[in-house]
């Protein structure tokens, strides 16, 4: 009798340049693989905030069979880590699960190579062994299908949030679309003023501008107009049949226009014209406003797991807005000028990748 035929176990290297022609169509044939495994991510992330990206392959012979995308995240104030990926709220280990483990020894020896106490997973394939440690009740997904036209999906929305967007649509507001230069000064101005709001600083300018400059036309931004002036805007991705809203915000003036709601309903729309099939709400915090709000547009709320390692016991960096330890920060943050808010919020929220 034979003996039975083993594979040799995967090898893992960094990739370097010359092979994201070949990660590109790795991906192309994992149906797990999200936009946030995208080398023009990795790429456009590490131009616009400075991170570098790390991309681990795991192969069989000369075939990827798994991978791992990184970015080495480093702030003064939130420390070191490395993160799959950074800005994002997808990613980890894509491909053959048996070879996660190699992957996931290979970025601990990376970790330490880079003095990076922690490794943050955003998906992916679920880690097990000494130092990682896994959640999934803190956030939730929501992604629904879209409806075959515009009327089917007002009244795909429930009653409750279709009266606050039939409100809406009464106002006379006026829908942009595009990804020039005046589409990036009106999403800018809106998506600072939104976040100085809620009390957290905003992501560099040049991080947006990198990521609609690598996605071309599967990136755009669409905003709403109250008599000419931007209230609400919304940067978008594009990825196998779905529009995720990404970066997306109003001014003060936004609820009671119902800007907000006009924008999703919109680019929903928008979203149909283009092809697409599903719409990708993002994640959000379990009980969060944020949740509640995608649940009263009738999107089911899927469970995320995320993990992270710590070298040696370490705590883990915290970046949770929600924590005590920031509670009187934002709150000196919310009474902030704008102009100053802006001017200093990018070098602080680089460190929150």
């Amino acid at each position: 009798m034979n003996a039975p035929f083993r594979l040799a176990p995967p090898q893992v290297r960094e990739a370097g340049p010359a092979d994201m022609a070949a990660y590109a169509r790795f991906l192309a044939a994992q149906p797990l693989a999200g936009v946030f495994h995208d080398p023009r991510w990795l790429t456009a992330v590490a131009q616009g905030s400075g991170h570098a990206s790390h991309l681990l392959l795991a192969e069989q012979g000369d075939a990827i069979v798994a991978a791992l995308p990184l970015h080495a995240v480093s702030s003064p104030l939130f420390g070191r880590a490395l993160v799959s990926t950074g800005f994002a709220v997808g990613g980890g280990v894509v491909g053959d699960e048996s070879a996660a483990p190699a992957l996931l020894t290979a970025a601990q020896d990376l970790a330490r190579q880079l003095r990076s106490p922690t490794i943050e997973l955003r998906g992916g394939v679920l880690p097990q062994g000494p130092g990682w440690h896994v959640k999934q009740d803190s956030h939730a997904g929501f992604v629904g299908a879209l409806a075959a036209d515009d009327a089917a999906q007002l009244q795909a929305v429930p009653r409750k949030q279709r009266a606050e967007l039939r409100k809406g649509l009464a106002n006379g507001l006026e829908v942009r679309t595009g990804s020039g230069a005046q589409d990036r000064a009106w999403h800018y101005r809106v998506y600072s003023e939104s976040v100085r709001n809620l009390g957290t600083p905003v992501f560099p300018r040049r991080l947006f501008a990198r990521v609609l400059d690598a996605f071309g036309e599967d990136a755009d931004i669409l905003t709403v107009l109250h008599q000419g002036q931007p209230v609400a805007s919304v940067l978008s991705l594009y990825h196998r049949g779905a529009v995720m809203p990404y970066w997306g915000g109003g001014v003060l003036a936004a609820r009671a226009l119902r800007a907000n709601d006009v924008m999703y309903y919109a680019l929903m729309n928008h979203a149909r014209a283009r092809g697409m099939a599903r719409f990708d709400f993002g994640r959000s915090k379990v009980d969060s406003g944020a949740y509640h709000f995608k649940r009263n547009w009738g999107f089911v709320p899927e469970p995320l797991s995320y993990a992270h390692w710590t070298a040696d016991g370490q705590a883990p960096r915290d970046v949770n807005p929600l924590s005590p330890r920031y509670q009187a920060k934002i709150r000196l943050w919310l009474k902030l000028p704008l102009p100053l808010a802006n001017l200093i919020g990018p070098l602080i929220a680089r460190g929150l990748a």
